[in-house]
């Protein structure tokens, strides 16, 4: 109750003093620090410039820009507002109070609150004494207060305890630089840790300077090898100049094997008078290198110096020890029996090393010409050699300064030799870290092997790597030494002495992806309803691994897709029962351990038809094409019967030579187109017929009639007489024979008349009564018959179609169908008792006179011996 009294107070007169300010409010106390966990008690003190309506009830106050809540809050007095924040765990912290009217917050004053702890009380006093330099101290001050501390270490002498030497600091180590630091005096040491929550002091901590000491570190003069003695390094420095005199020194030599990087230490005890030491290093590896570096102690101190700079220096070297590791690699020639011969070889690792290698001495000969020895010096570690068919002894030596090492020998077989195969089998496997290479052999005696390795691709024979196994048959190597996703090859060769024997071989991937690339489809065979599907094998680079098989992915368009798999050897496979004449998309994958990777898509589309189709359709078409040629033979050979036959030539009126018809008749016949426009079936007056009577001649007459139905009944025949209104039909035979001249009957010409000079005569005929025609009117000729198939010249067209149907004949325009028939005037006459016809009246022809009724008369030579008798008319 008192202390807020005296806050009031003591806000009541700043409010006074500070009239003038131009503030609104004042926080107290400003920028406090508490201990943390503690109460914040904070007051807002408004000017004199506010209104009554703007007092202290007004007033809110925030955290971090957070409200608090306003039971927190203590109205004093119009002008002002106390808070209280319990348990106050911020670090750092902003607290803001406000003026609230008519819903606005007016920002009136704010501040920073900072919490923290009270310093713990200092641990773990430690001291160096730098001779004639300083004194530096340090301590561990605790807890993290996280307000202001300040230090302040205080140096007592023993004897004198009022005699005090502070050294202040902000940090957990202070340093005296006085000179005063006498070493045989002793001294207390304590610190001091304050802030505003409170301070902490220690105890005195008495430390003798003697045991504190730390001087610099000495300096490596040299390190030298002397000649002669081998396997000794000598190693000279120099101490510092500020050391507490009159005290026993020890000196630290480390010296590090360079090869193996194994450390060792050697200790050197002197006095502090003397300022340079050395010592001999014993017992070194010949020809090594080897790194110094010393440091010194007072034996009464607990801290060495530093360490000195490292100097390097090597051993005495000595000739080397070891073989060499040879390898070769043998590269016939195609166009001699000359051998390129790879040799290759690596230092051997011998422990200690002998010395550094200067150079290599190779030489080779002939196996059975020792005196033929060639040598080569090289500084590198391959050479190649030219070698003819002969077999080779070929050594390698390492050289020093020193000396040589022991000879590493190679026979090269010549190339007609030929060594059995000692490994039956090579197997690989991986692990982890290790690839394993095991083998089996027939020869369990032989214990020396060389195993060689090298990427498929690789095409260098100085990139190939190897080591020697010996008494196993079996060999680990990491895995750092293979490449991934790239095949390595593994060859074992049996050694014999000198001796390399035929080699066993396998495969390896010590890690597998999947490839990098699919296969290219193609295709080979279409057929209907298969198609042979060919790819070809990955490129080796871009496998990452054994190839295990390949997938074929096929699909019709607007189809689904299915697949088949064959194993990692089949590069071409026939996809079967597949739609015909479809479309296809069709690709590869191939696959390994790790994954498959698919190809480029190939298109194709099946066949409609396949082989057997075409030759089933073929065979039908060749035999028509056959055919057909065997017809246009045919027609080619019999042409002239095909065009009497379909094309007969059918004589024209207007050409006859029976008479000269007039242009205007022929033209402007009107009588009969009125005929051919009027009905068909118009009656005509009969006409007289005369019976033709045709003699034989040679059998080559060709006759205008029906020849079985009229010739052969010319005789002996009885007829009766049958009436029909308009027409007189003769009976039986006599019938047939009208028939066969009948109107609607087409013209025939024969052989004969295109070979002899025809004549056809237009004889106008007067229309007669028809007139009865009794069977004794009709001529009998006496001659034989005649065969129309025993002549081979002369062929006639039977008319089987002789219609009673009347026709106009499109090639004679003047016709009518009513036909007189005649005989030629040029037949003999014979008695009437064996030849009689028909009679009637016959008018002359008029020329110039249009419409009149002709008849078409064909003049035909008639044979000698024929006789015709015709009625008188």
């Amino acid at each position: 109750m008192f202390s807020n009294l005296i806050w009031m107070f003591v806000l009541l007169c700043i409010s006074v003093g500070d009239e003038n300010s131009i503030r609104d409010a004042d926080i107290f106390p400003s920028s406090p620090e508490i201990e943390r966990g503690s109460s914040l008690k904070l007051s807002c003190v408004l000017r004199k410039n506010y209104t009554p309506q703007r007092n202290a009830s007004h007033i809110i106050w925030k955290l971090n820009n957070e409200l608090i809540a306003p039971e927190n809050y203590n109205i004093v007095n119009k002008t002002v507002s106390n808070i209280t924040i319990h348990n106050f765990t911020y670090s750092i912290a902003n607290v803001e109070c406000l003026m609230k009217y008519s819903d606005k917050e007016l920002p009136l004053a704010h501040t920073e609150v900072k919490s923290g702890f009270r310093p713990d009380m200092p641990e773990n006093i430690s001291c160096i004494y730098f001779y004639d330099v300083n004194l530096t101290c340090t301590w561990n001050a605790g807890r993290e207060t996280s307000l202001m501390t300040n230090y302040t270490l205080y140096r007592k002498l023993m004897s004198s305890p009022d005699l005090v030497k502070p050294c202040p600091a902000v940090t957990e180590s202070c340093s005296l630089f006085n000179a005063d630091n006498v070493y045989s005096n002793d001294f207390c040491f304590q610190v001091e840790a304050k802030n505003v929550l409170g301070a902490s002091l220690t105890e005195c901590v008495p430390i003798p300077l003697q045991k504190i000491e730390k001087f610099a570190p000495p300096e490596i003069i040299s390190v030298k090898k002397i000649p002669g003695i081998k396997q000794l390094l000598t190693v000279t420095w120099k101490m510092p100049e500020k050391i507490i005199p009159l005290k026993h020194i020890i000196c630290q030599v480390q010296y590090r094997n360079l090869y193996s990087n194994f450390t060792e230490f050697v200790n050197v005890s002197l006095n502090s008078k003397n300022k340079i030491g050395s010592c001999n290093l014993t017992g070194l590896w010949d020809s090594t290198d080897y790194s110094v570096a010393i440091r010194c102690v007072n034996n009464e101190s607990a801290f060495w110096s530093g360490w000195s700079g490292e100097k390097n220096e090597s051993t005495e070297e000595n000739a080397p020890s070891g073989k060499v590791d040879l390898w070769r690699v043998i590269e016939s020639s195609r166009l001699s029996r000359n051998r390129s011969v790879h040799l290759m070889w690596k230092p051997l690792k011998s422990f200690p090393p002998s010395g550094r290698i200067l150079g290599y001495k190779i030489q080779y000969f002939p196996e059975n010409k020792a005196a033929h020895k060639r040598t080569n010096n090289s500084t590198e570690q391959k050479m190649t050699l030219l070698l003819n068919e002969e077999a080779h002894i070929i050594s390698v030596t390492a050289y020093n300064s020193a000396g040589e090492s022991p000879e590493a020998i190679l026979r090269i077989p010549s190339p007609d030799e030929k060594s059995s195969q000692v490994i039956e089998k090579v197997v690989t496997s991986t692990t982890n870290e290790e690839v394993v290479v095991q083998w089996i052999t027939s020869e369990p005696e032989t214990t020396k092997y060389v195993v060689e390795w090298y990427g498929e691709l690789e095409m260098d024979p100085f990139g190939r790597s190897w080591q020697y196994v010996s008494n196993s048959t079996k060999w680990k190597i990491n895995k750092k030494n293979f490449k991934p996703f790239i095949c390595y090859n593994i060859l074992v060769y049996p050694l014999y002495g000198s001796n390399v024997a035929a080699p066993s071989y396998t495969q390896i991937y010590v890690e597998e992806k999947k490839p990098s690339e699919g296969p290219v489809a193609d295709t080979g065979i279409l057929g209907k309803n298969e198609v042979t599907i060919q790819w070809n094998e990955i490129s080796k680079a871009k496998r990452n691994g054994f190839i295990t098989n390949y997938t074929i992915f096929y699909k019709p368009k607007n189809g689904k897709e299915l697949n088949e798999t064959v194993n990692s050897d089949v590069l071409q496979y026939r996809l079967k029962s597949l739609q015909a004449n479809t479309q296809y998309t069709v690709q590869i994958m191939a696959s390994n351990k790790a994954g498959g990777t698919i190809g480029e898509p190939k298109t194709f589309k099946t066949l409609k038809l396949d082989k057997e189709d075409i030759f089933f359709i073929a065979i039908p078409v060749e035999i028509s094409i056959l055919c057909l040629i065997g017809l246009w033979m045919t027609c080619v050979l019999k042409k002239h019967v095909f065009k009497k036959v379909c094309w007969p030539d059918i004589p024209n009126p207007e050409e006859s030579l029976a008479v000269e018809w007039p242009l205007a008749s022929s033209v402007n016949n009107s009588f009969l187109k009125r005929m051919s426009s009027q009905t068909k079936t118009a009656d005509f007056e009969e006409i007289n017929v005369l019976e033709y009577c045709f003699p034989e001649e040679s059998q080559e007459g060709s006759l205008l009639i029906n020849y079985e139905n009229h010739v052969s009944e010319c005789t002996g025949i009885n007829t009766k007489g049958i009436t029909n209104r308009d027409e007189k039909i003769l009976h039986n035979e006599e019938h047939e024979a009208a028939k066969s001249f009948s109107p609607s009957m087409p013209y025939i010409i024969t052989d004969q008349f295109a070979g002899s000079q025809m004549h056809s005569a237009l004889i106008p005929v007067k229309e007669v009564q028809p007139i009865e025609v009794v069977a004794s009117d009709l001529c009998g000729c006496q001659q034989n018959p005649i065969k129309n198939e025993e002549n081979d010249n002369e062929e006639v067209l039977n008319l089987e179609d002789f219609s009673e149907k009347t026709l106009f004949n499109p090639y004679l325009k003047n016709s009518v169908k009513t036909r007189e028939f005649l005989v030629s005037e040029r037949l003999p006459e014979h008695s009437t008792d064996e030849c009689r016809s028909q009679s009637g009246a016959l008018l002359p022809f008029q020329p110039n006179v249009l419409a009149q009724s002709y008849i078409t008369v064909d003049m035909f030579r008639v044979a000698k011996g024929q006789q015709c008798e015709r009625a008188p008319l």
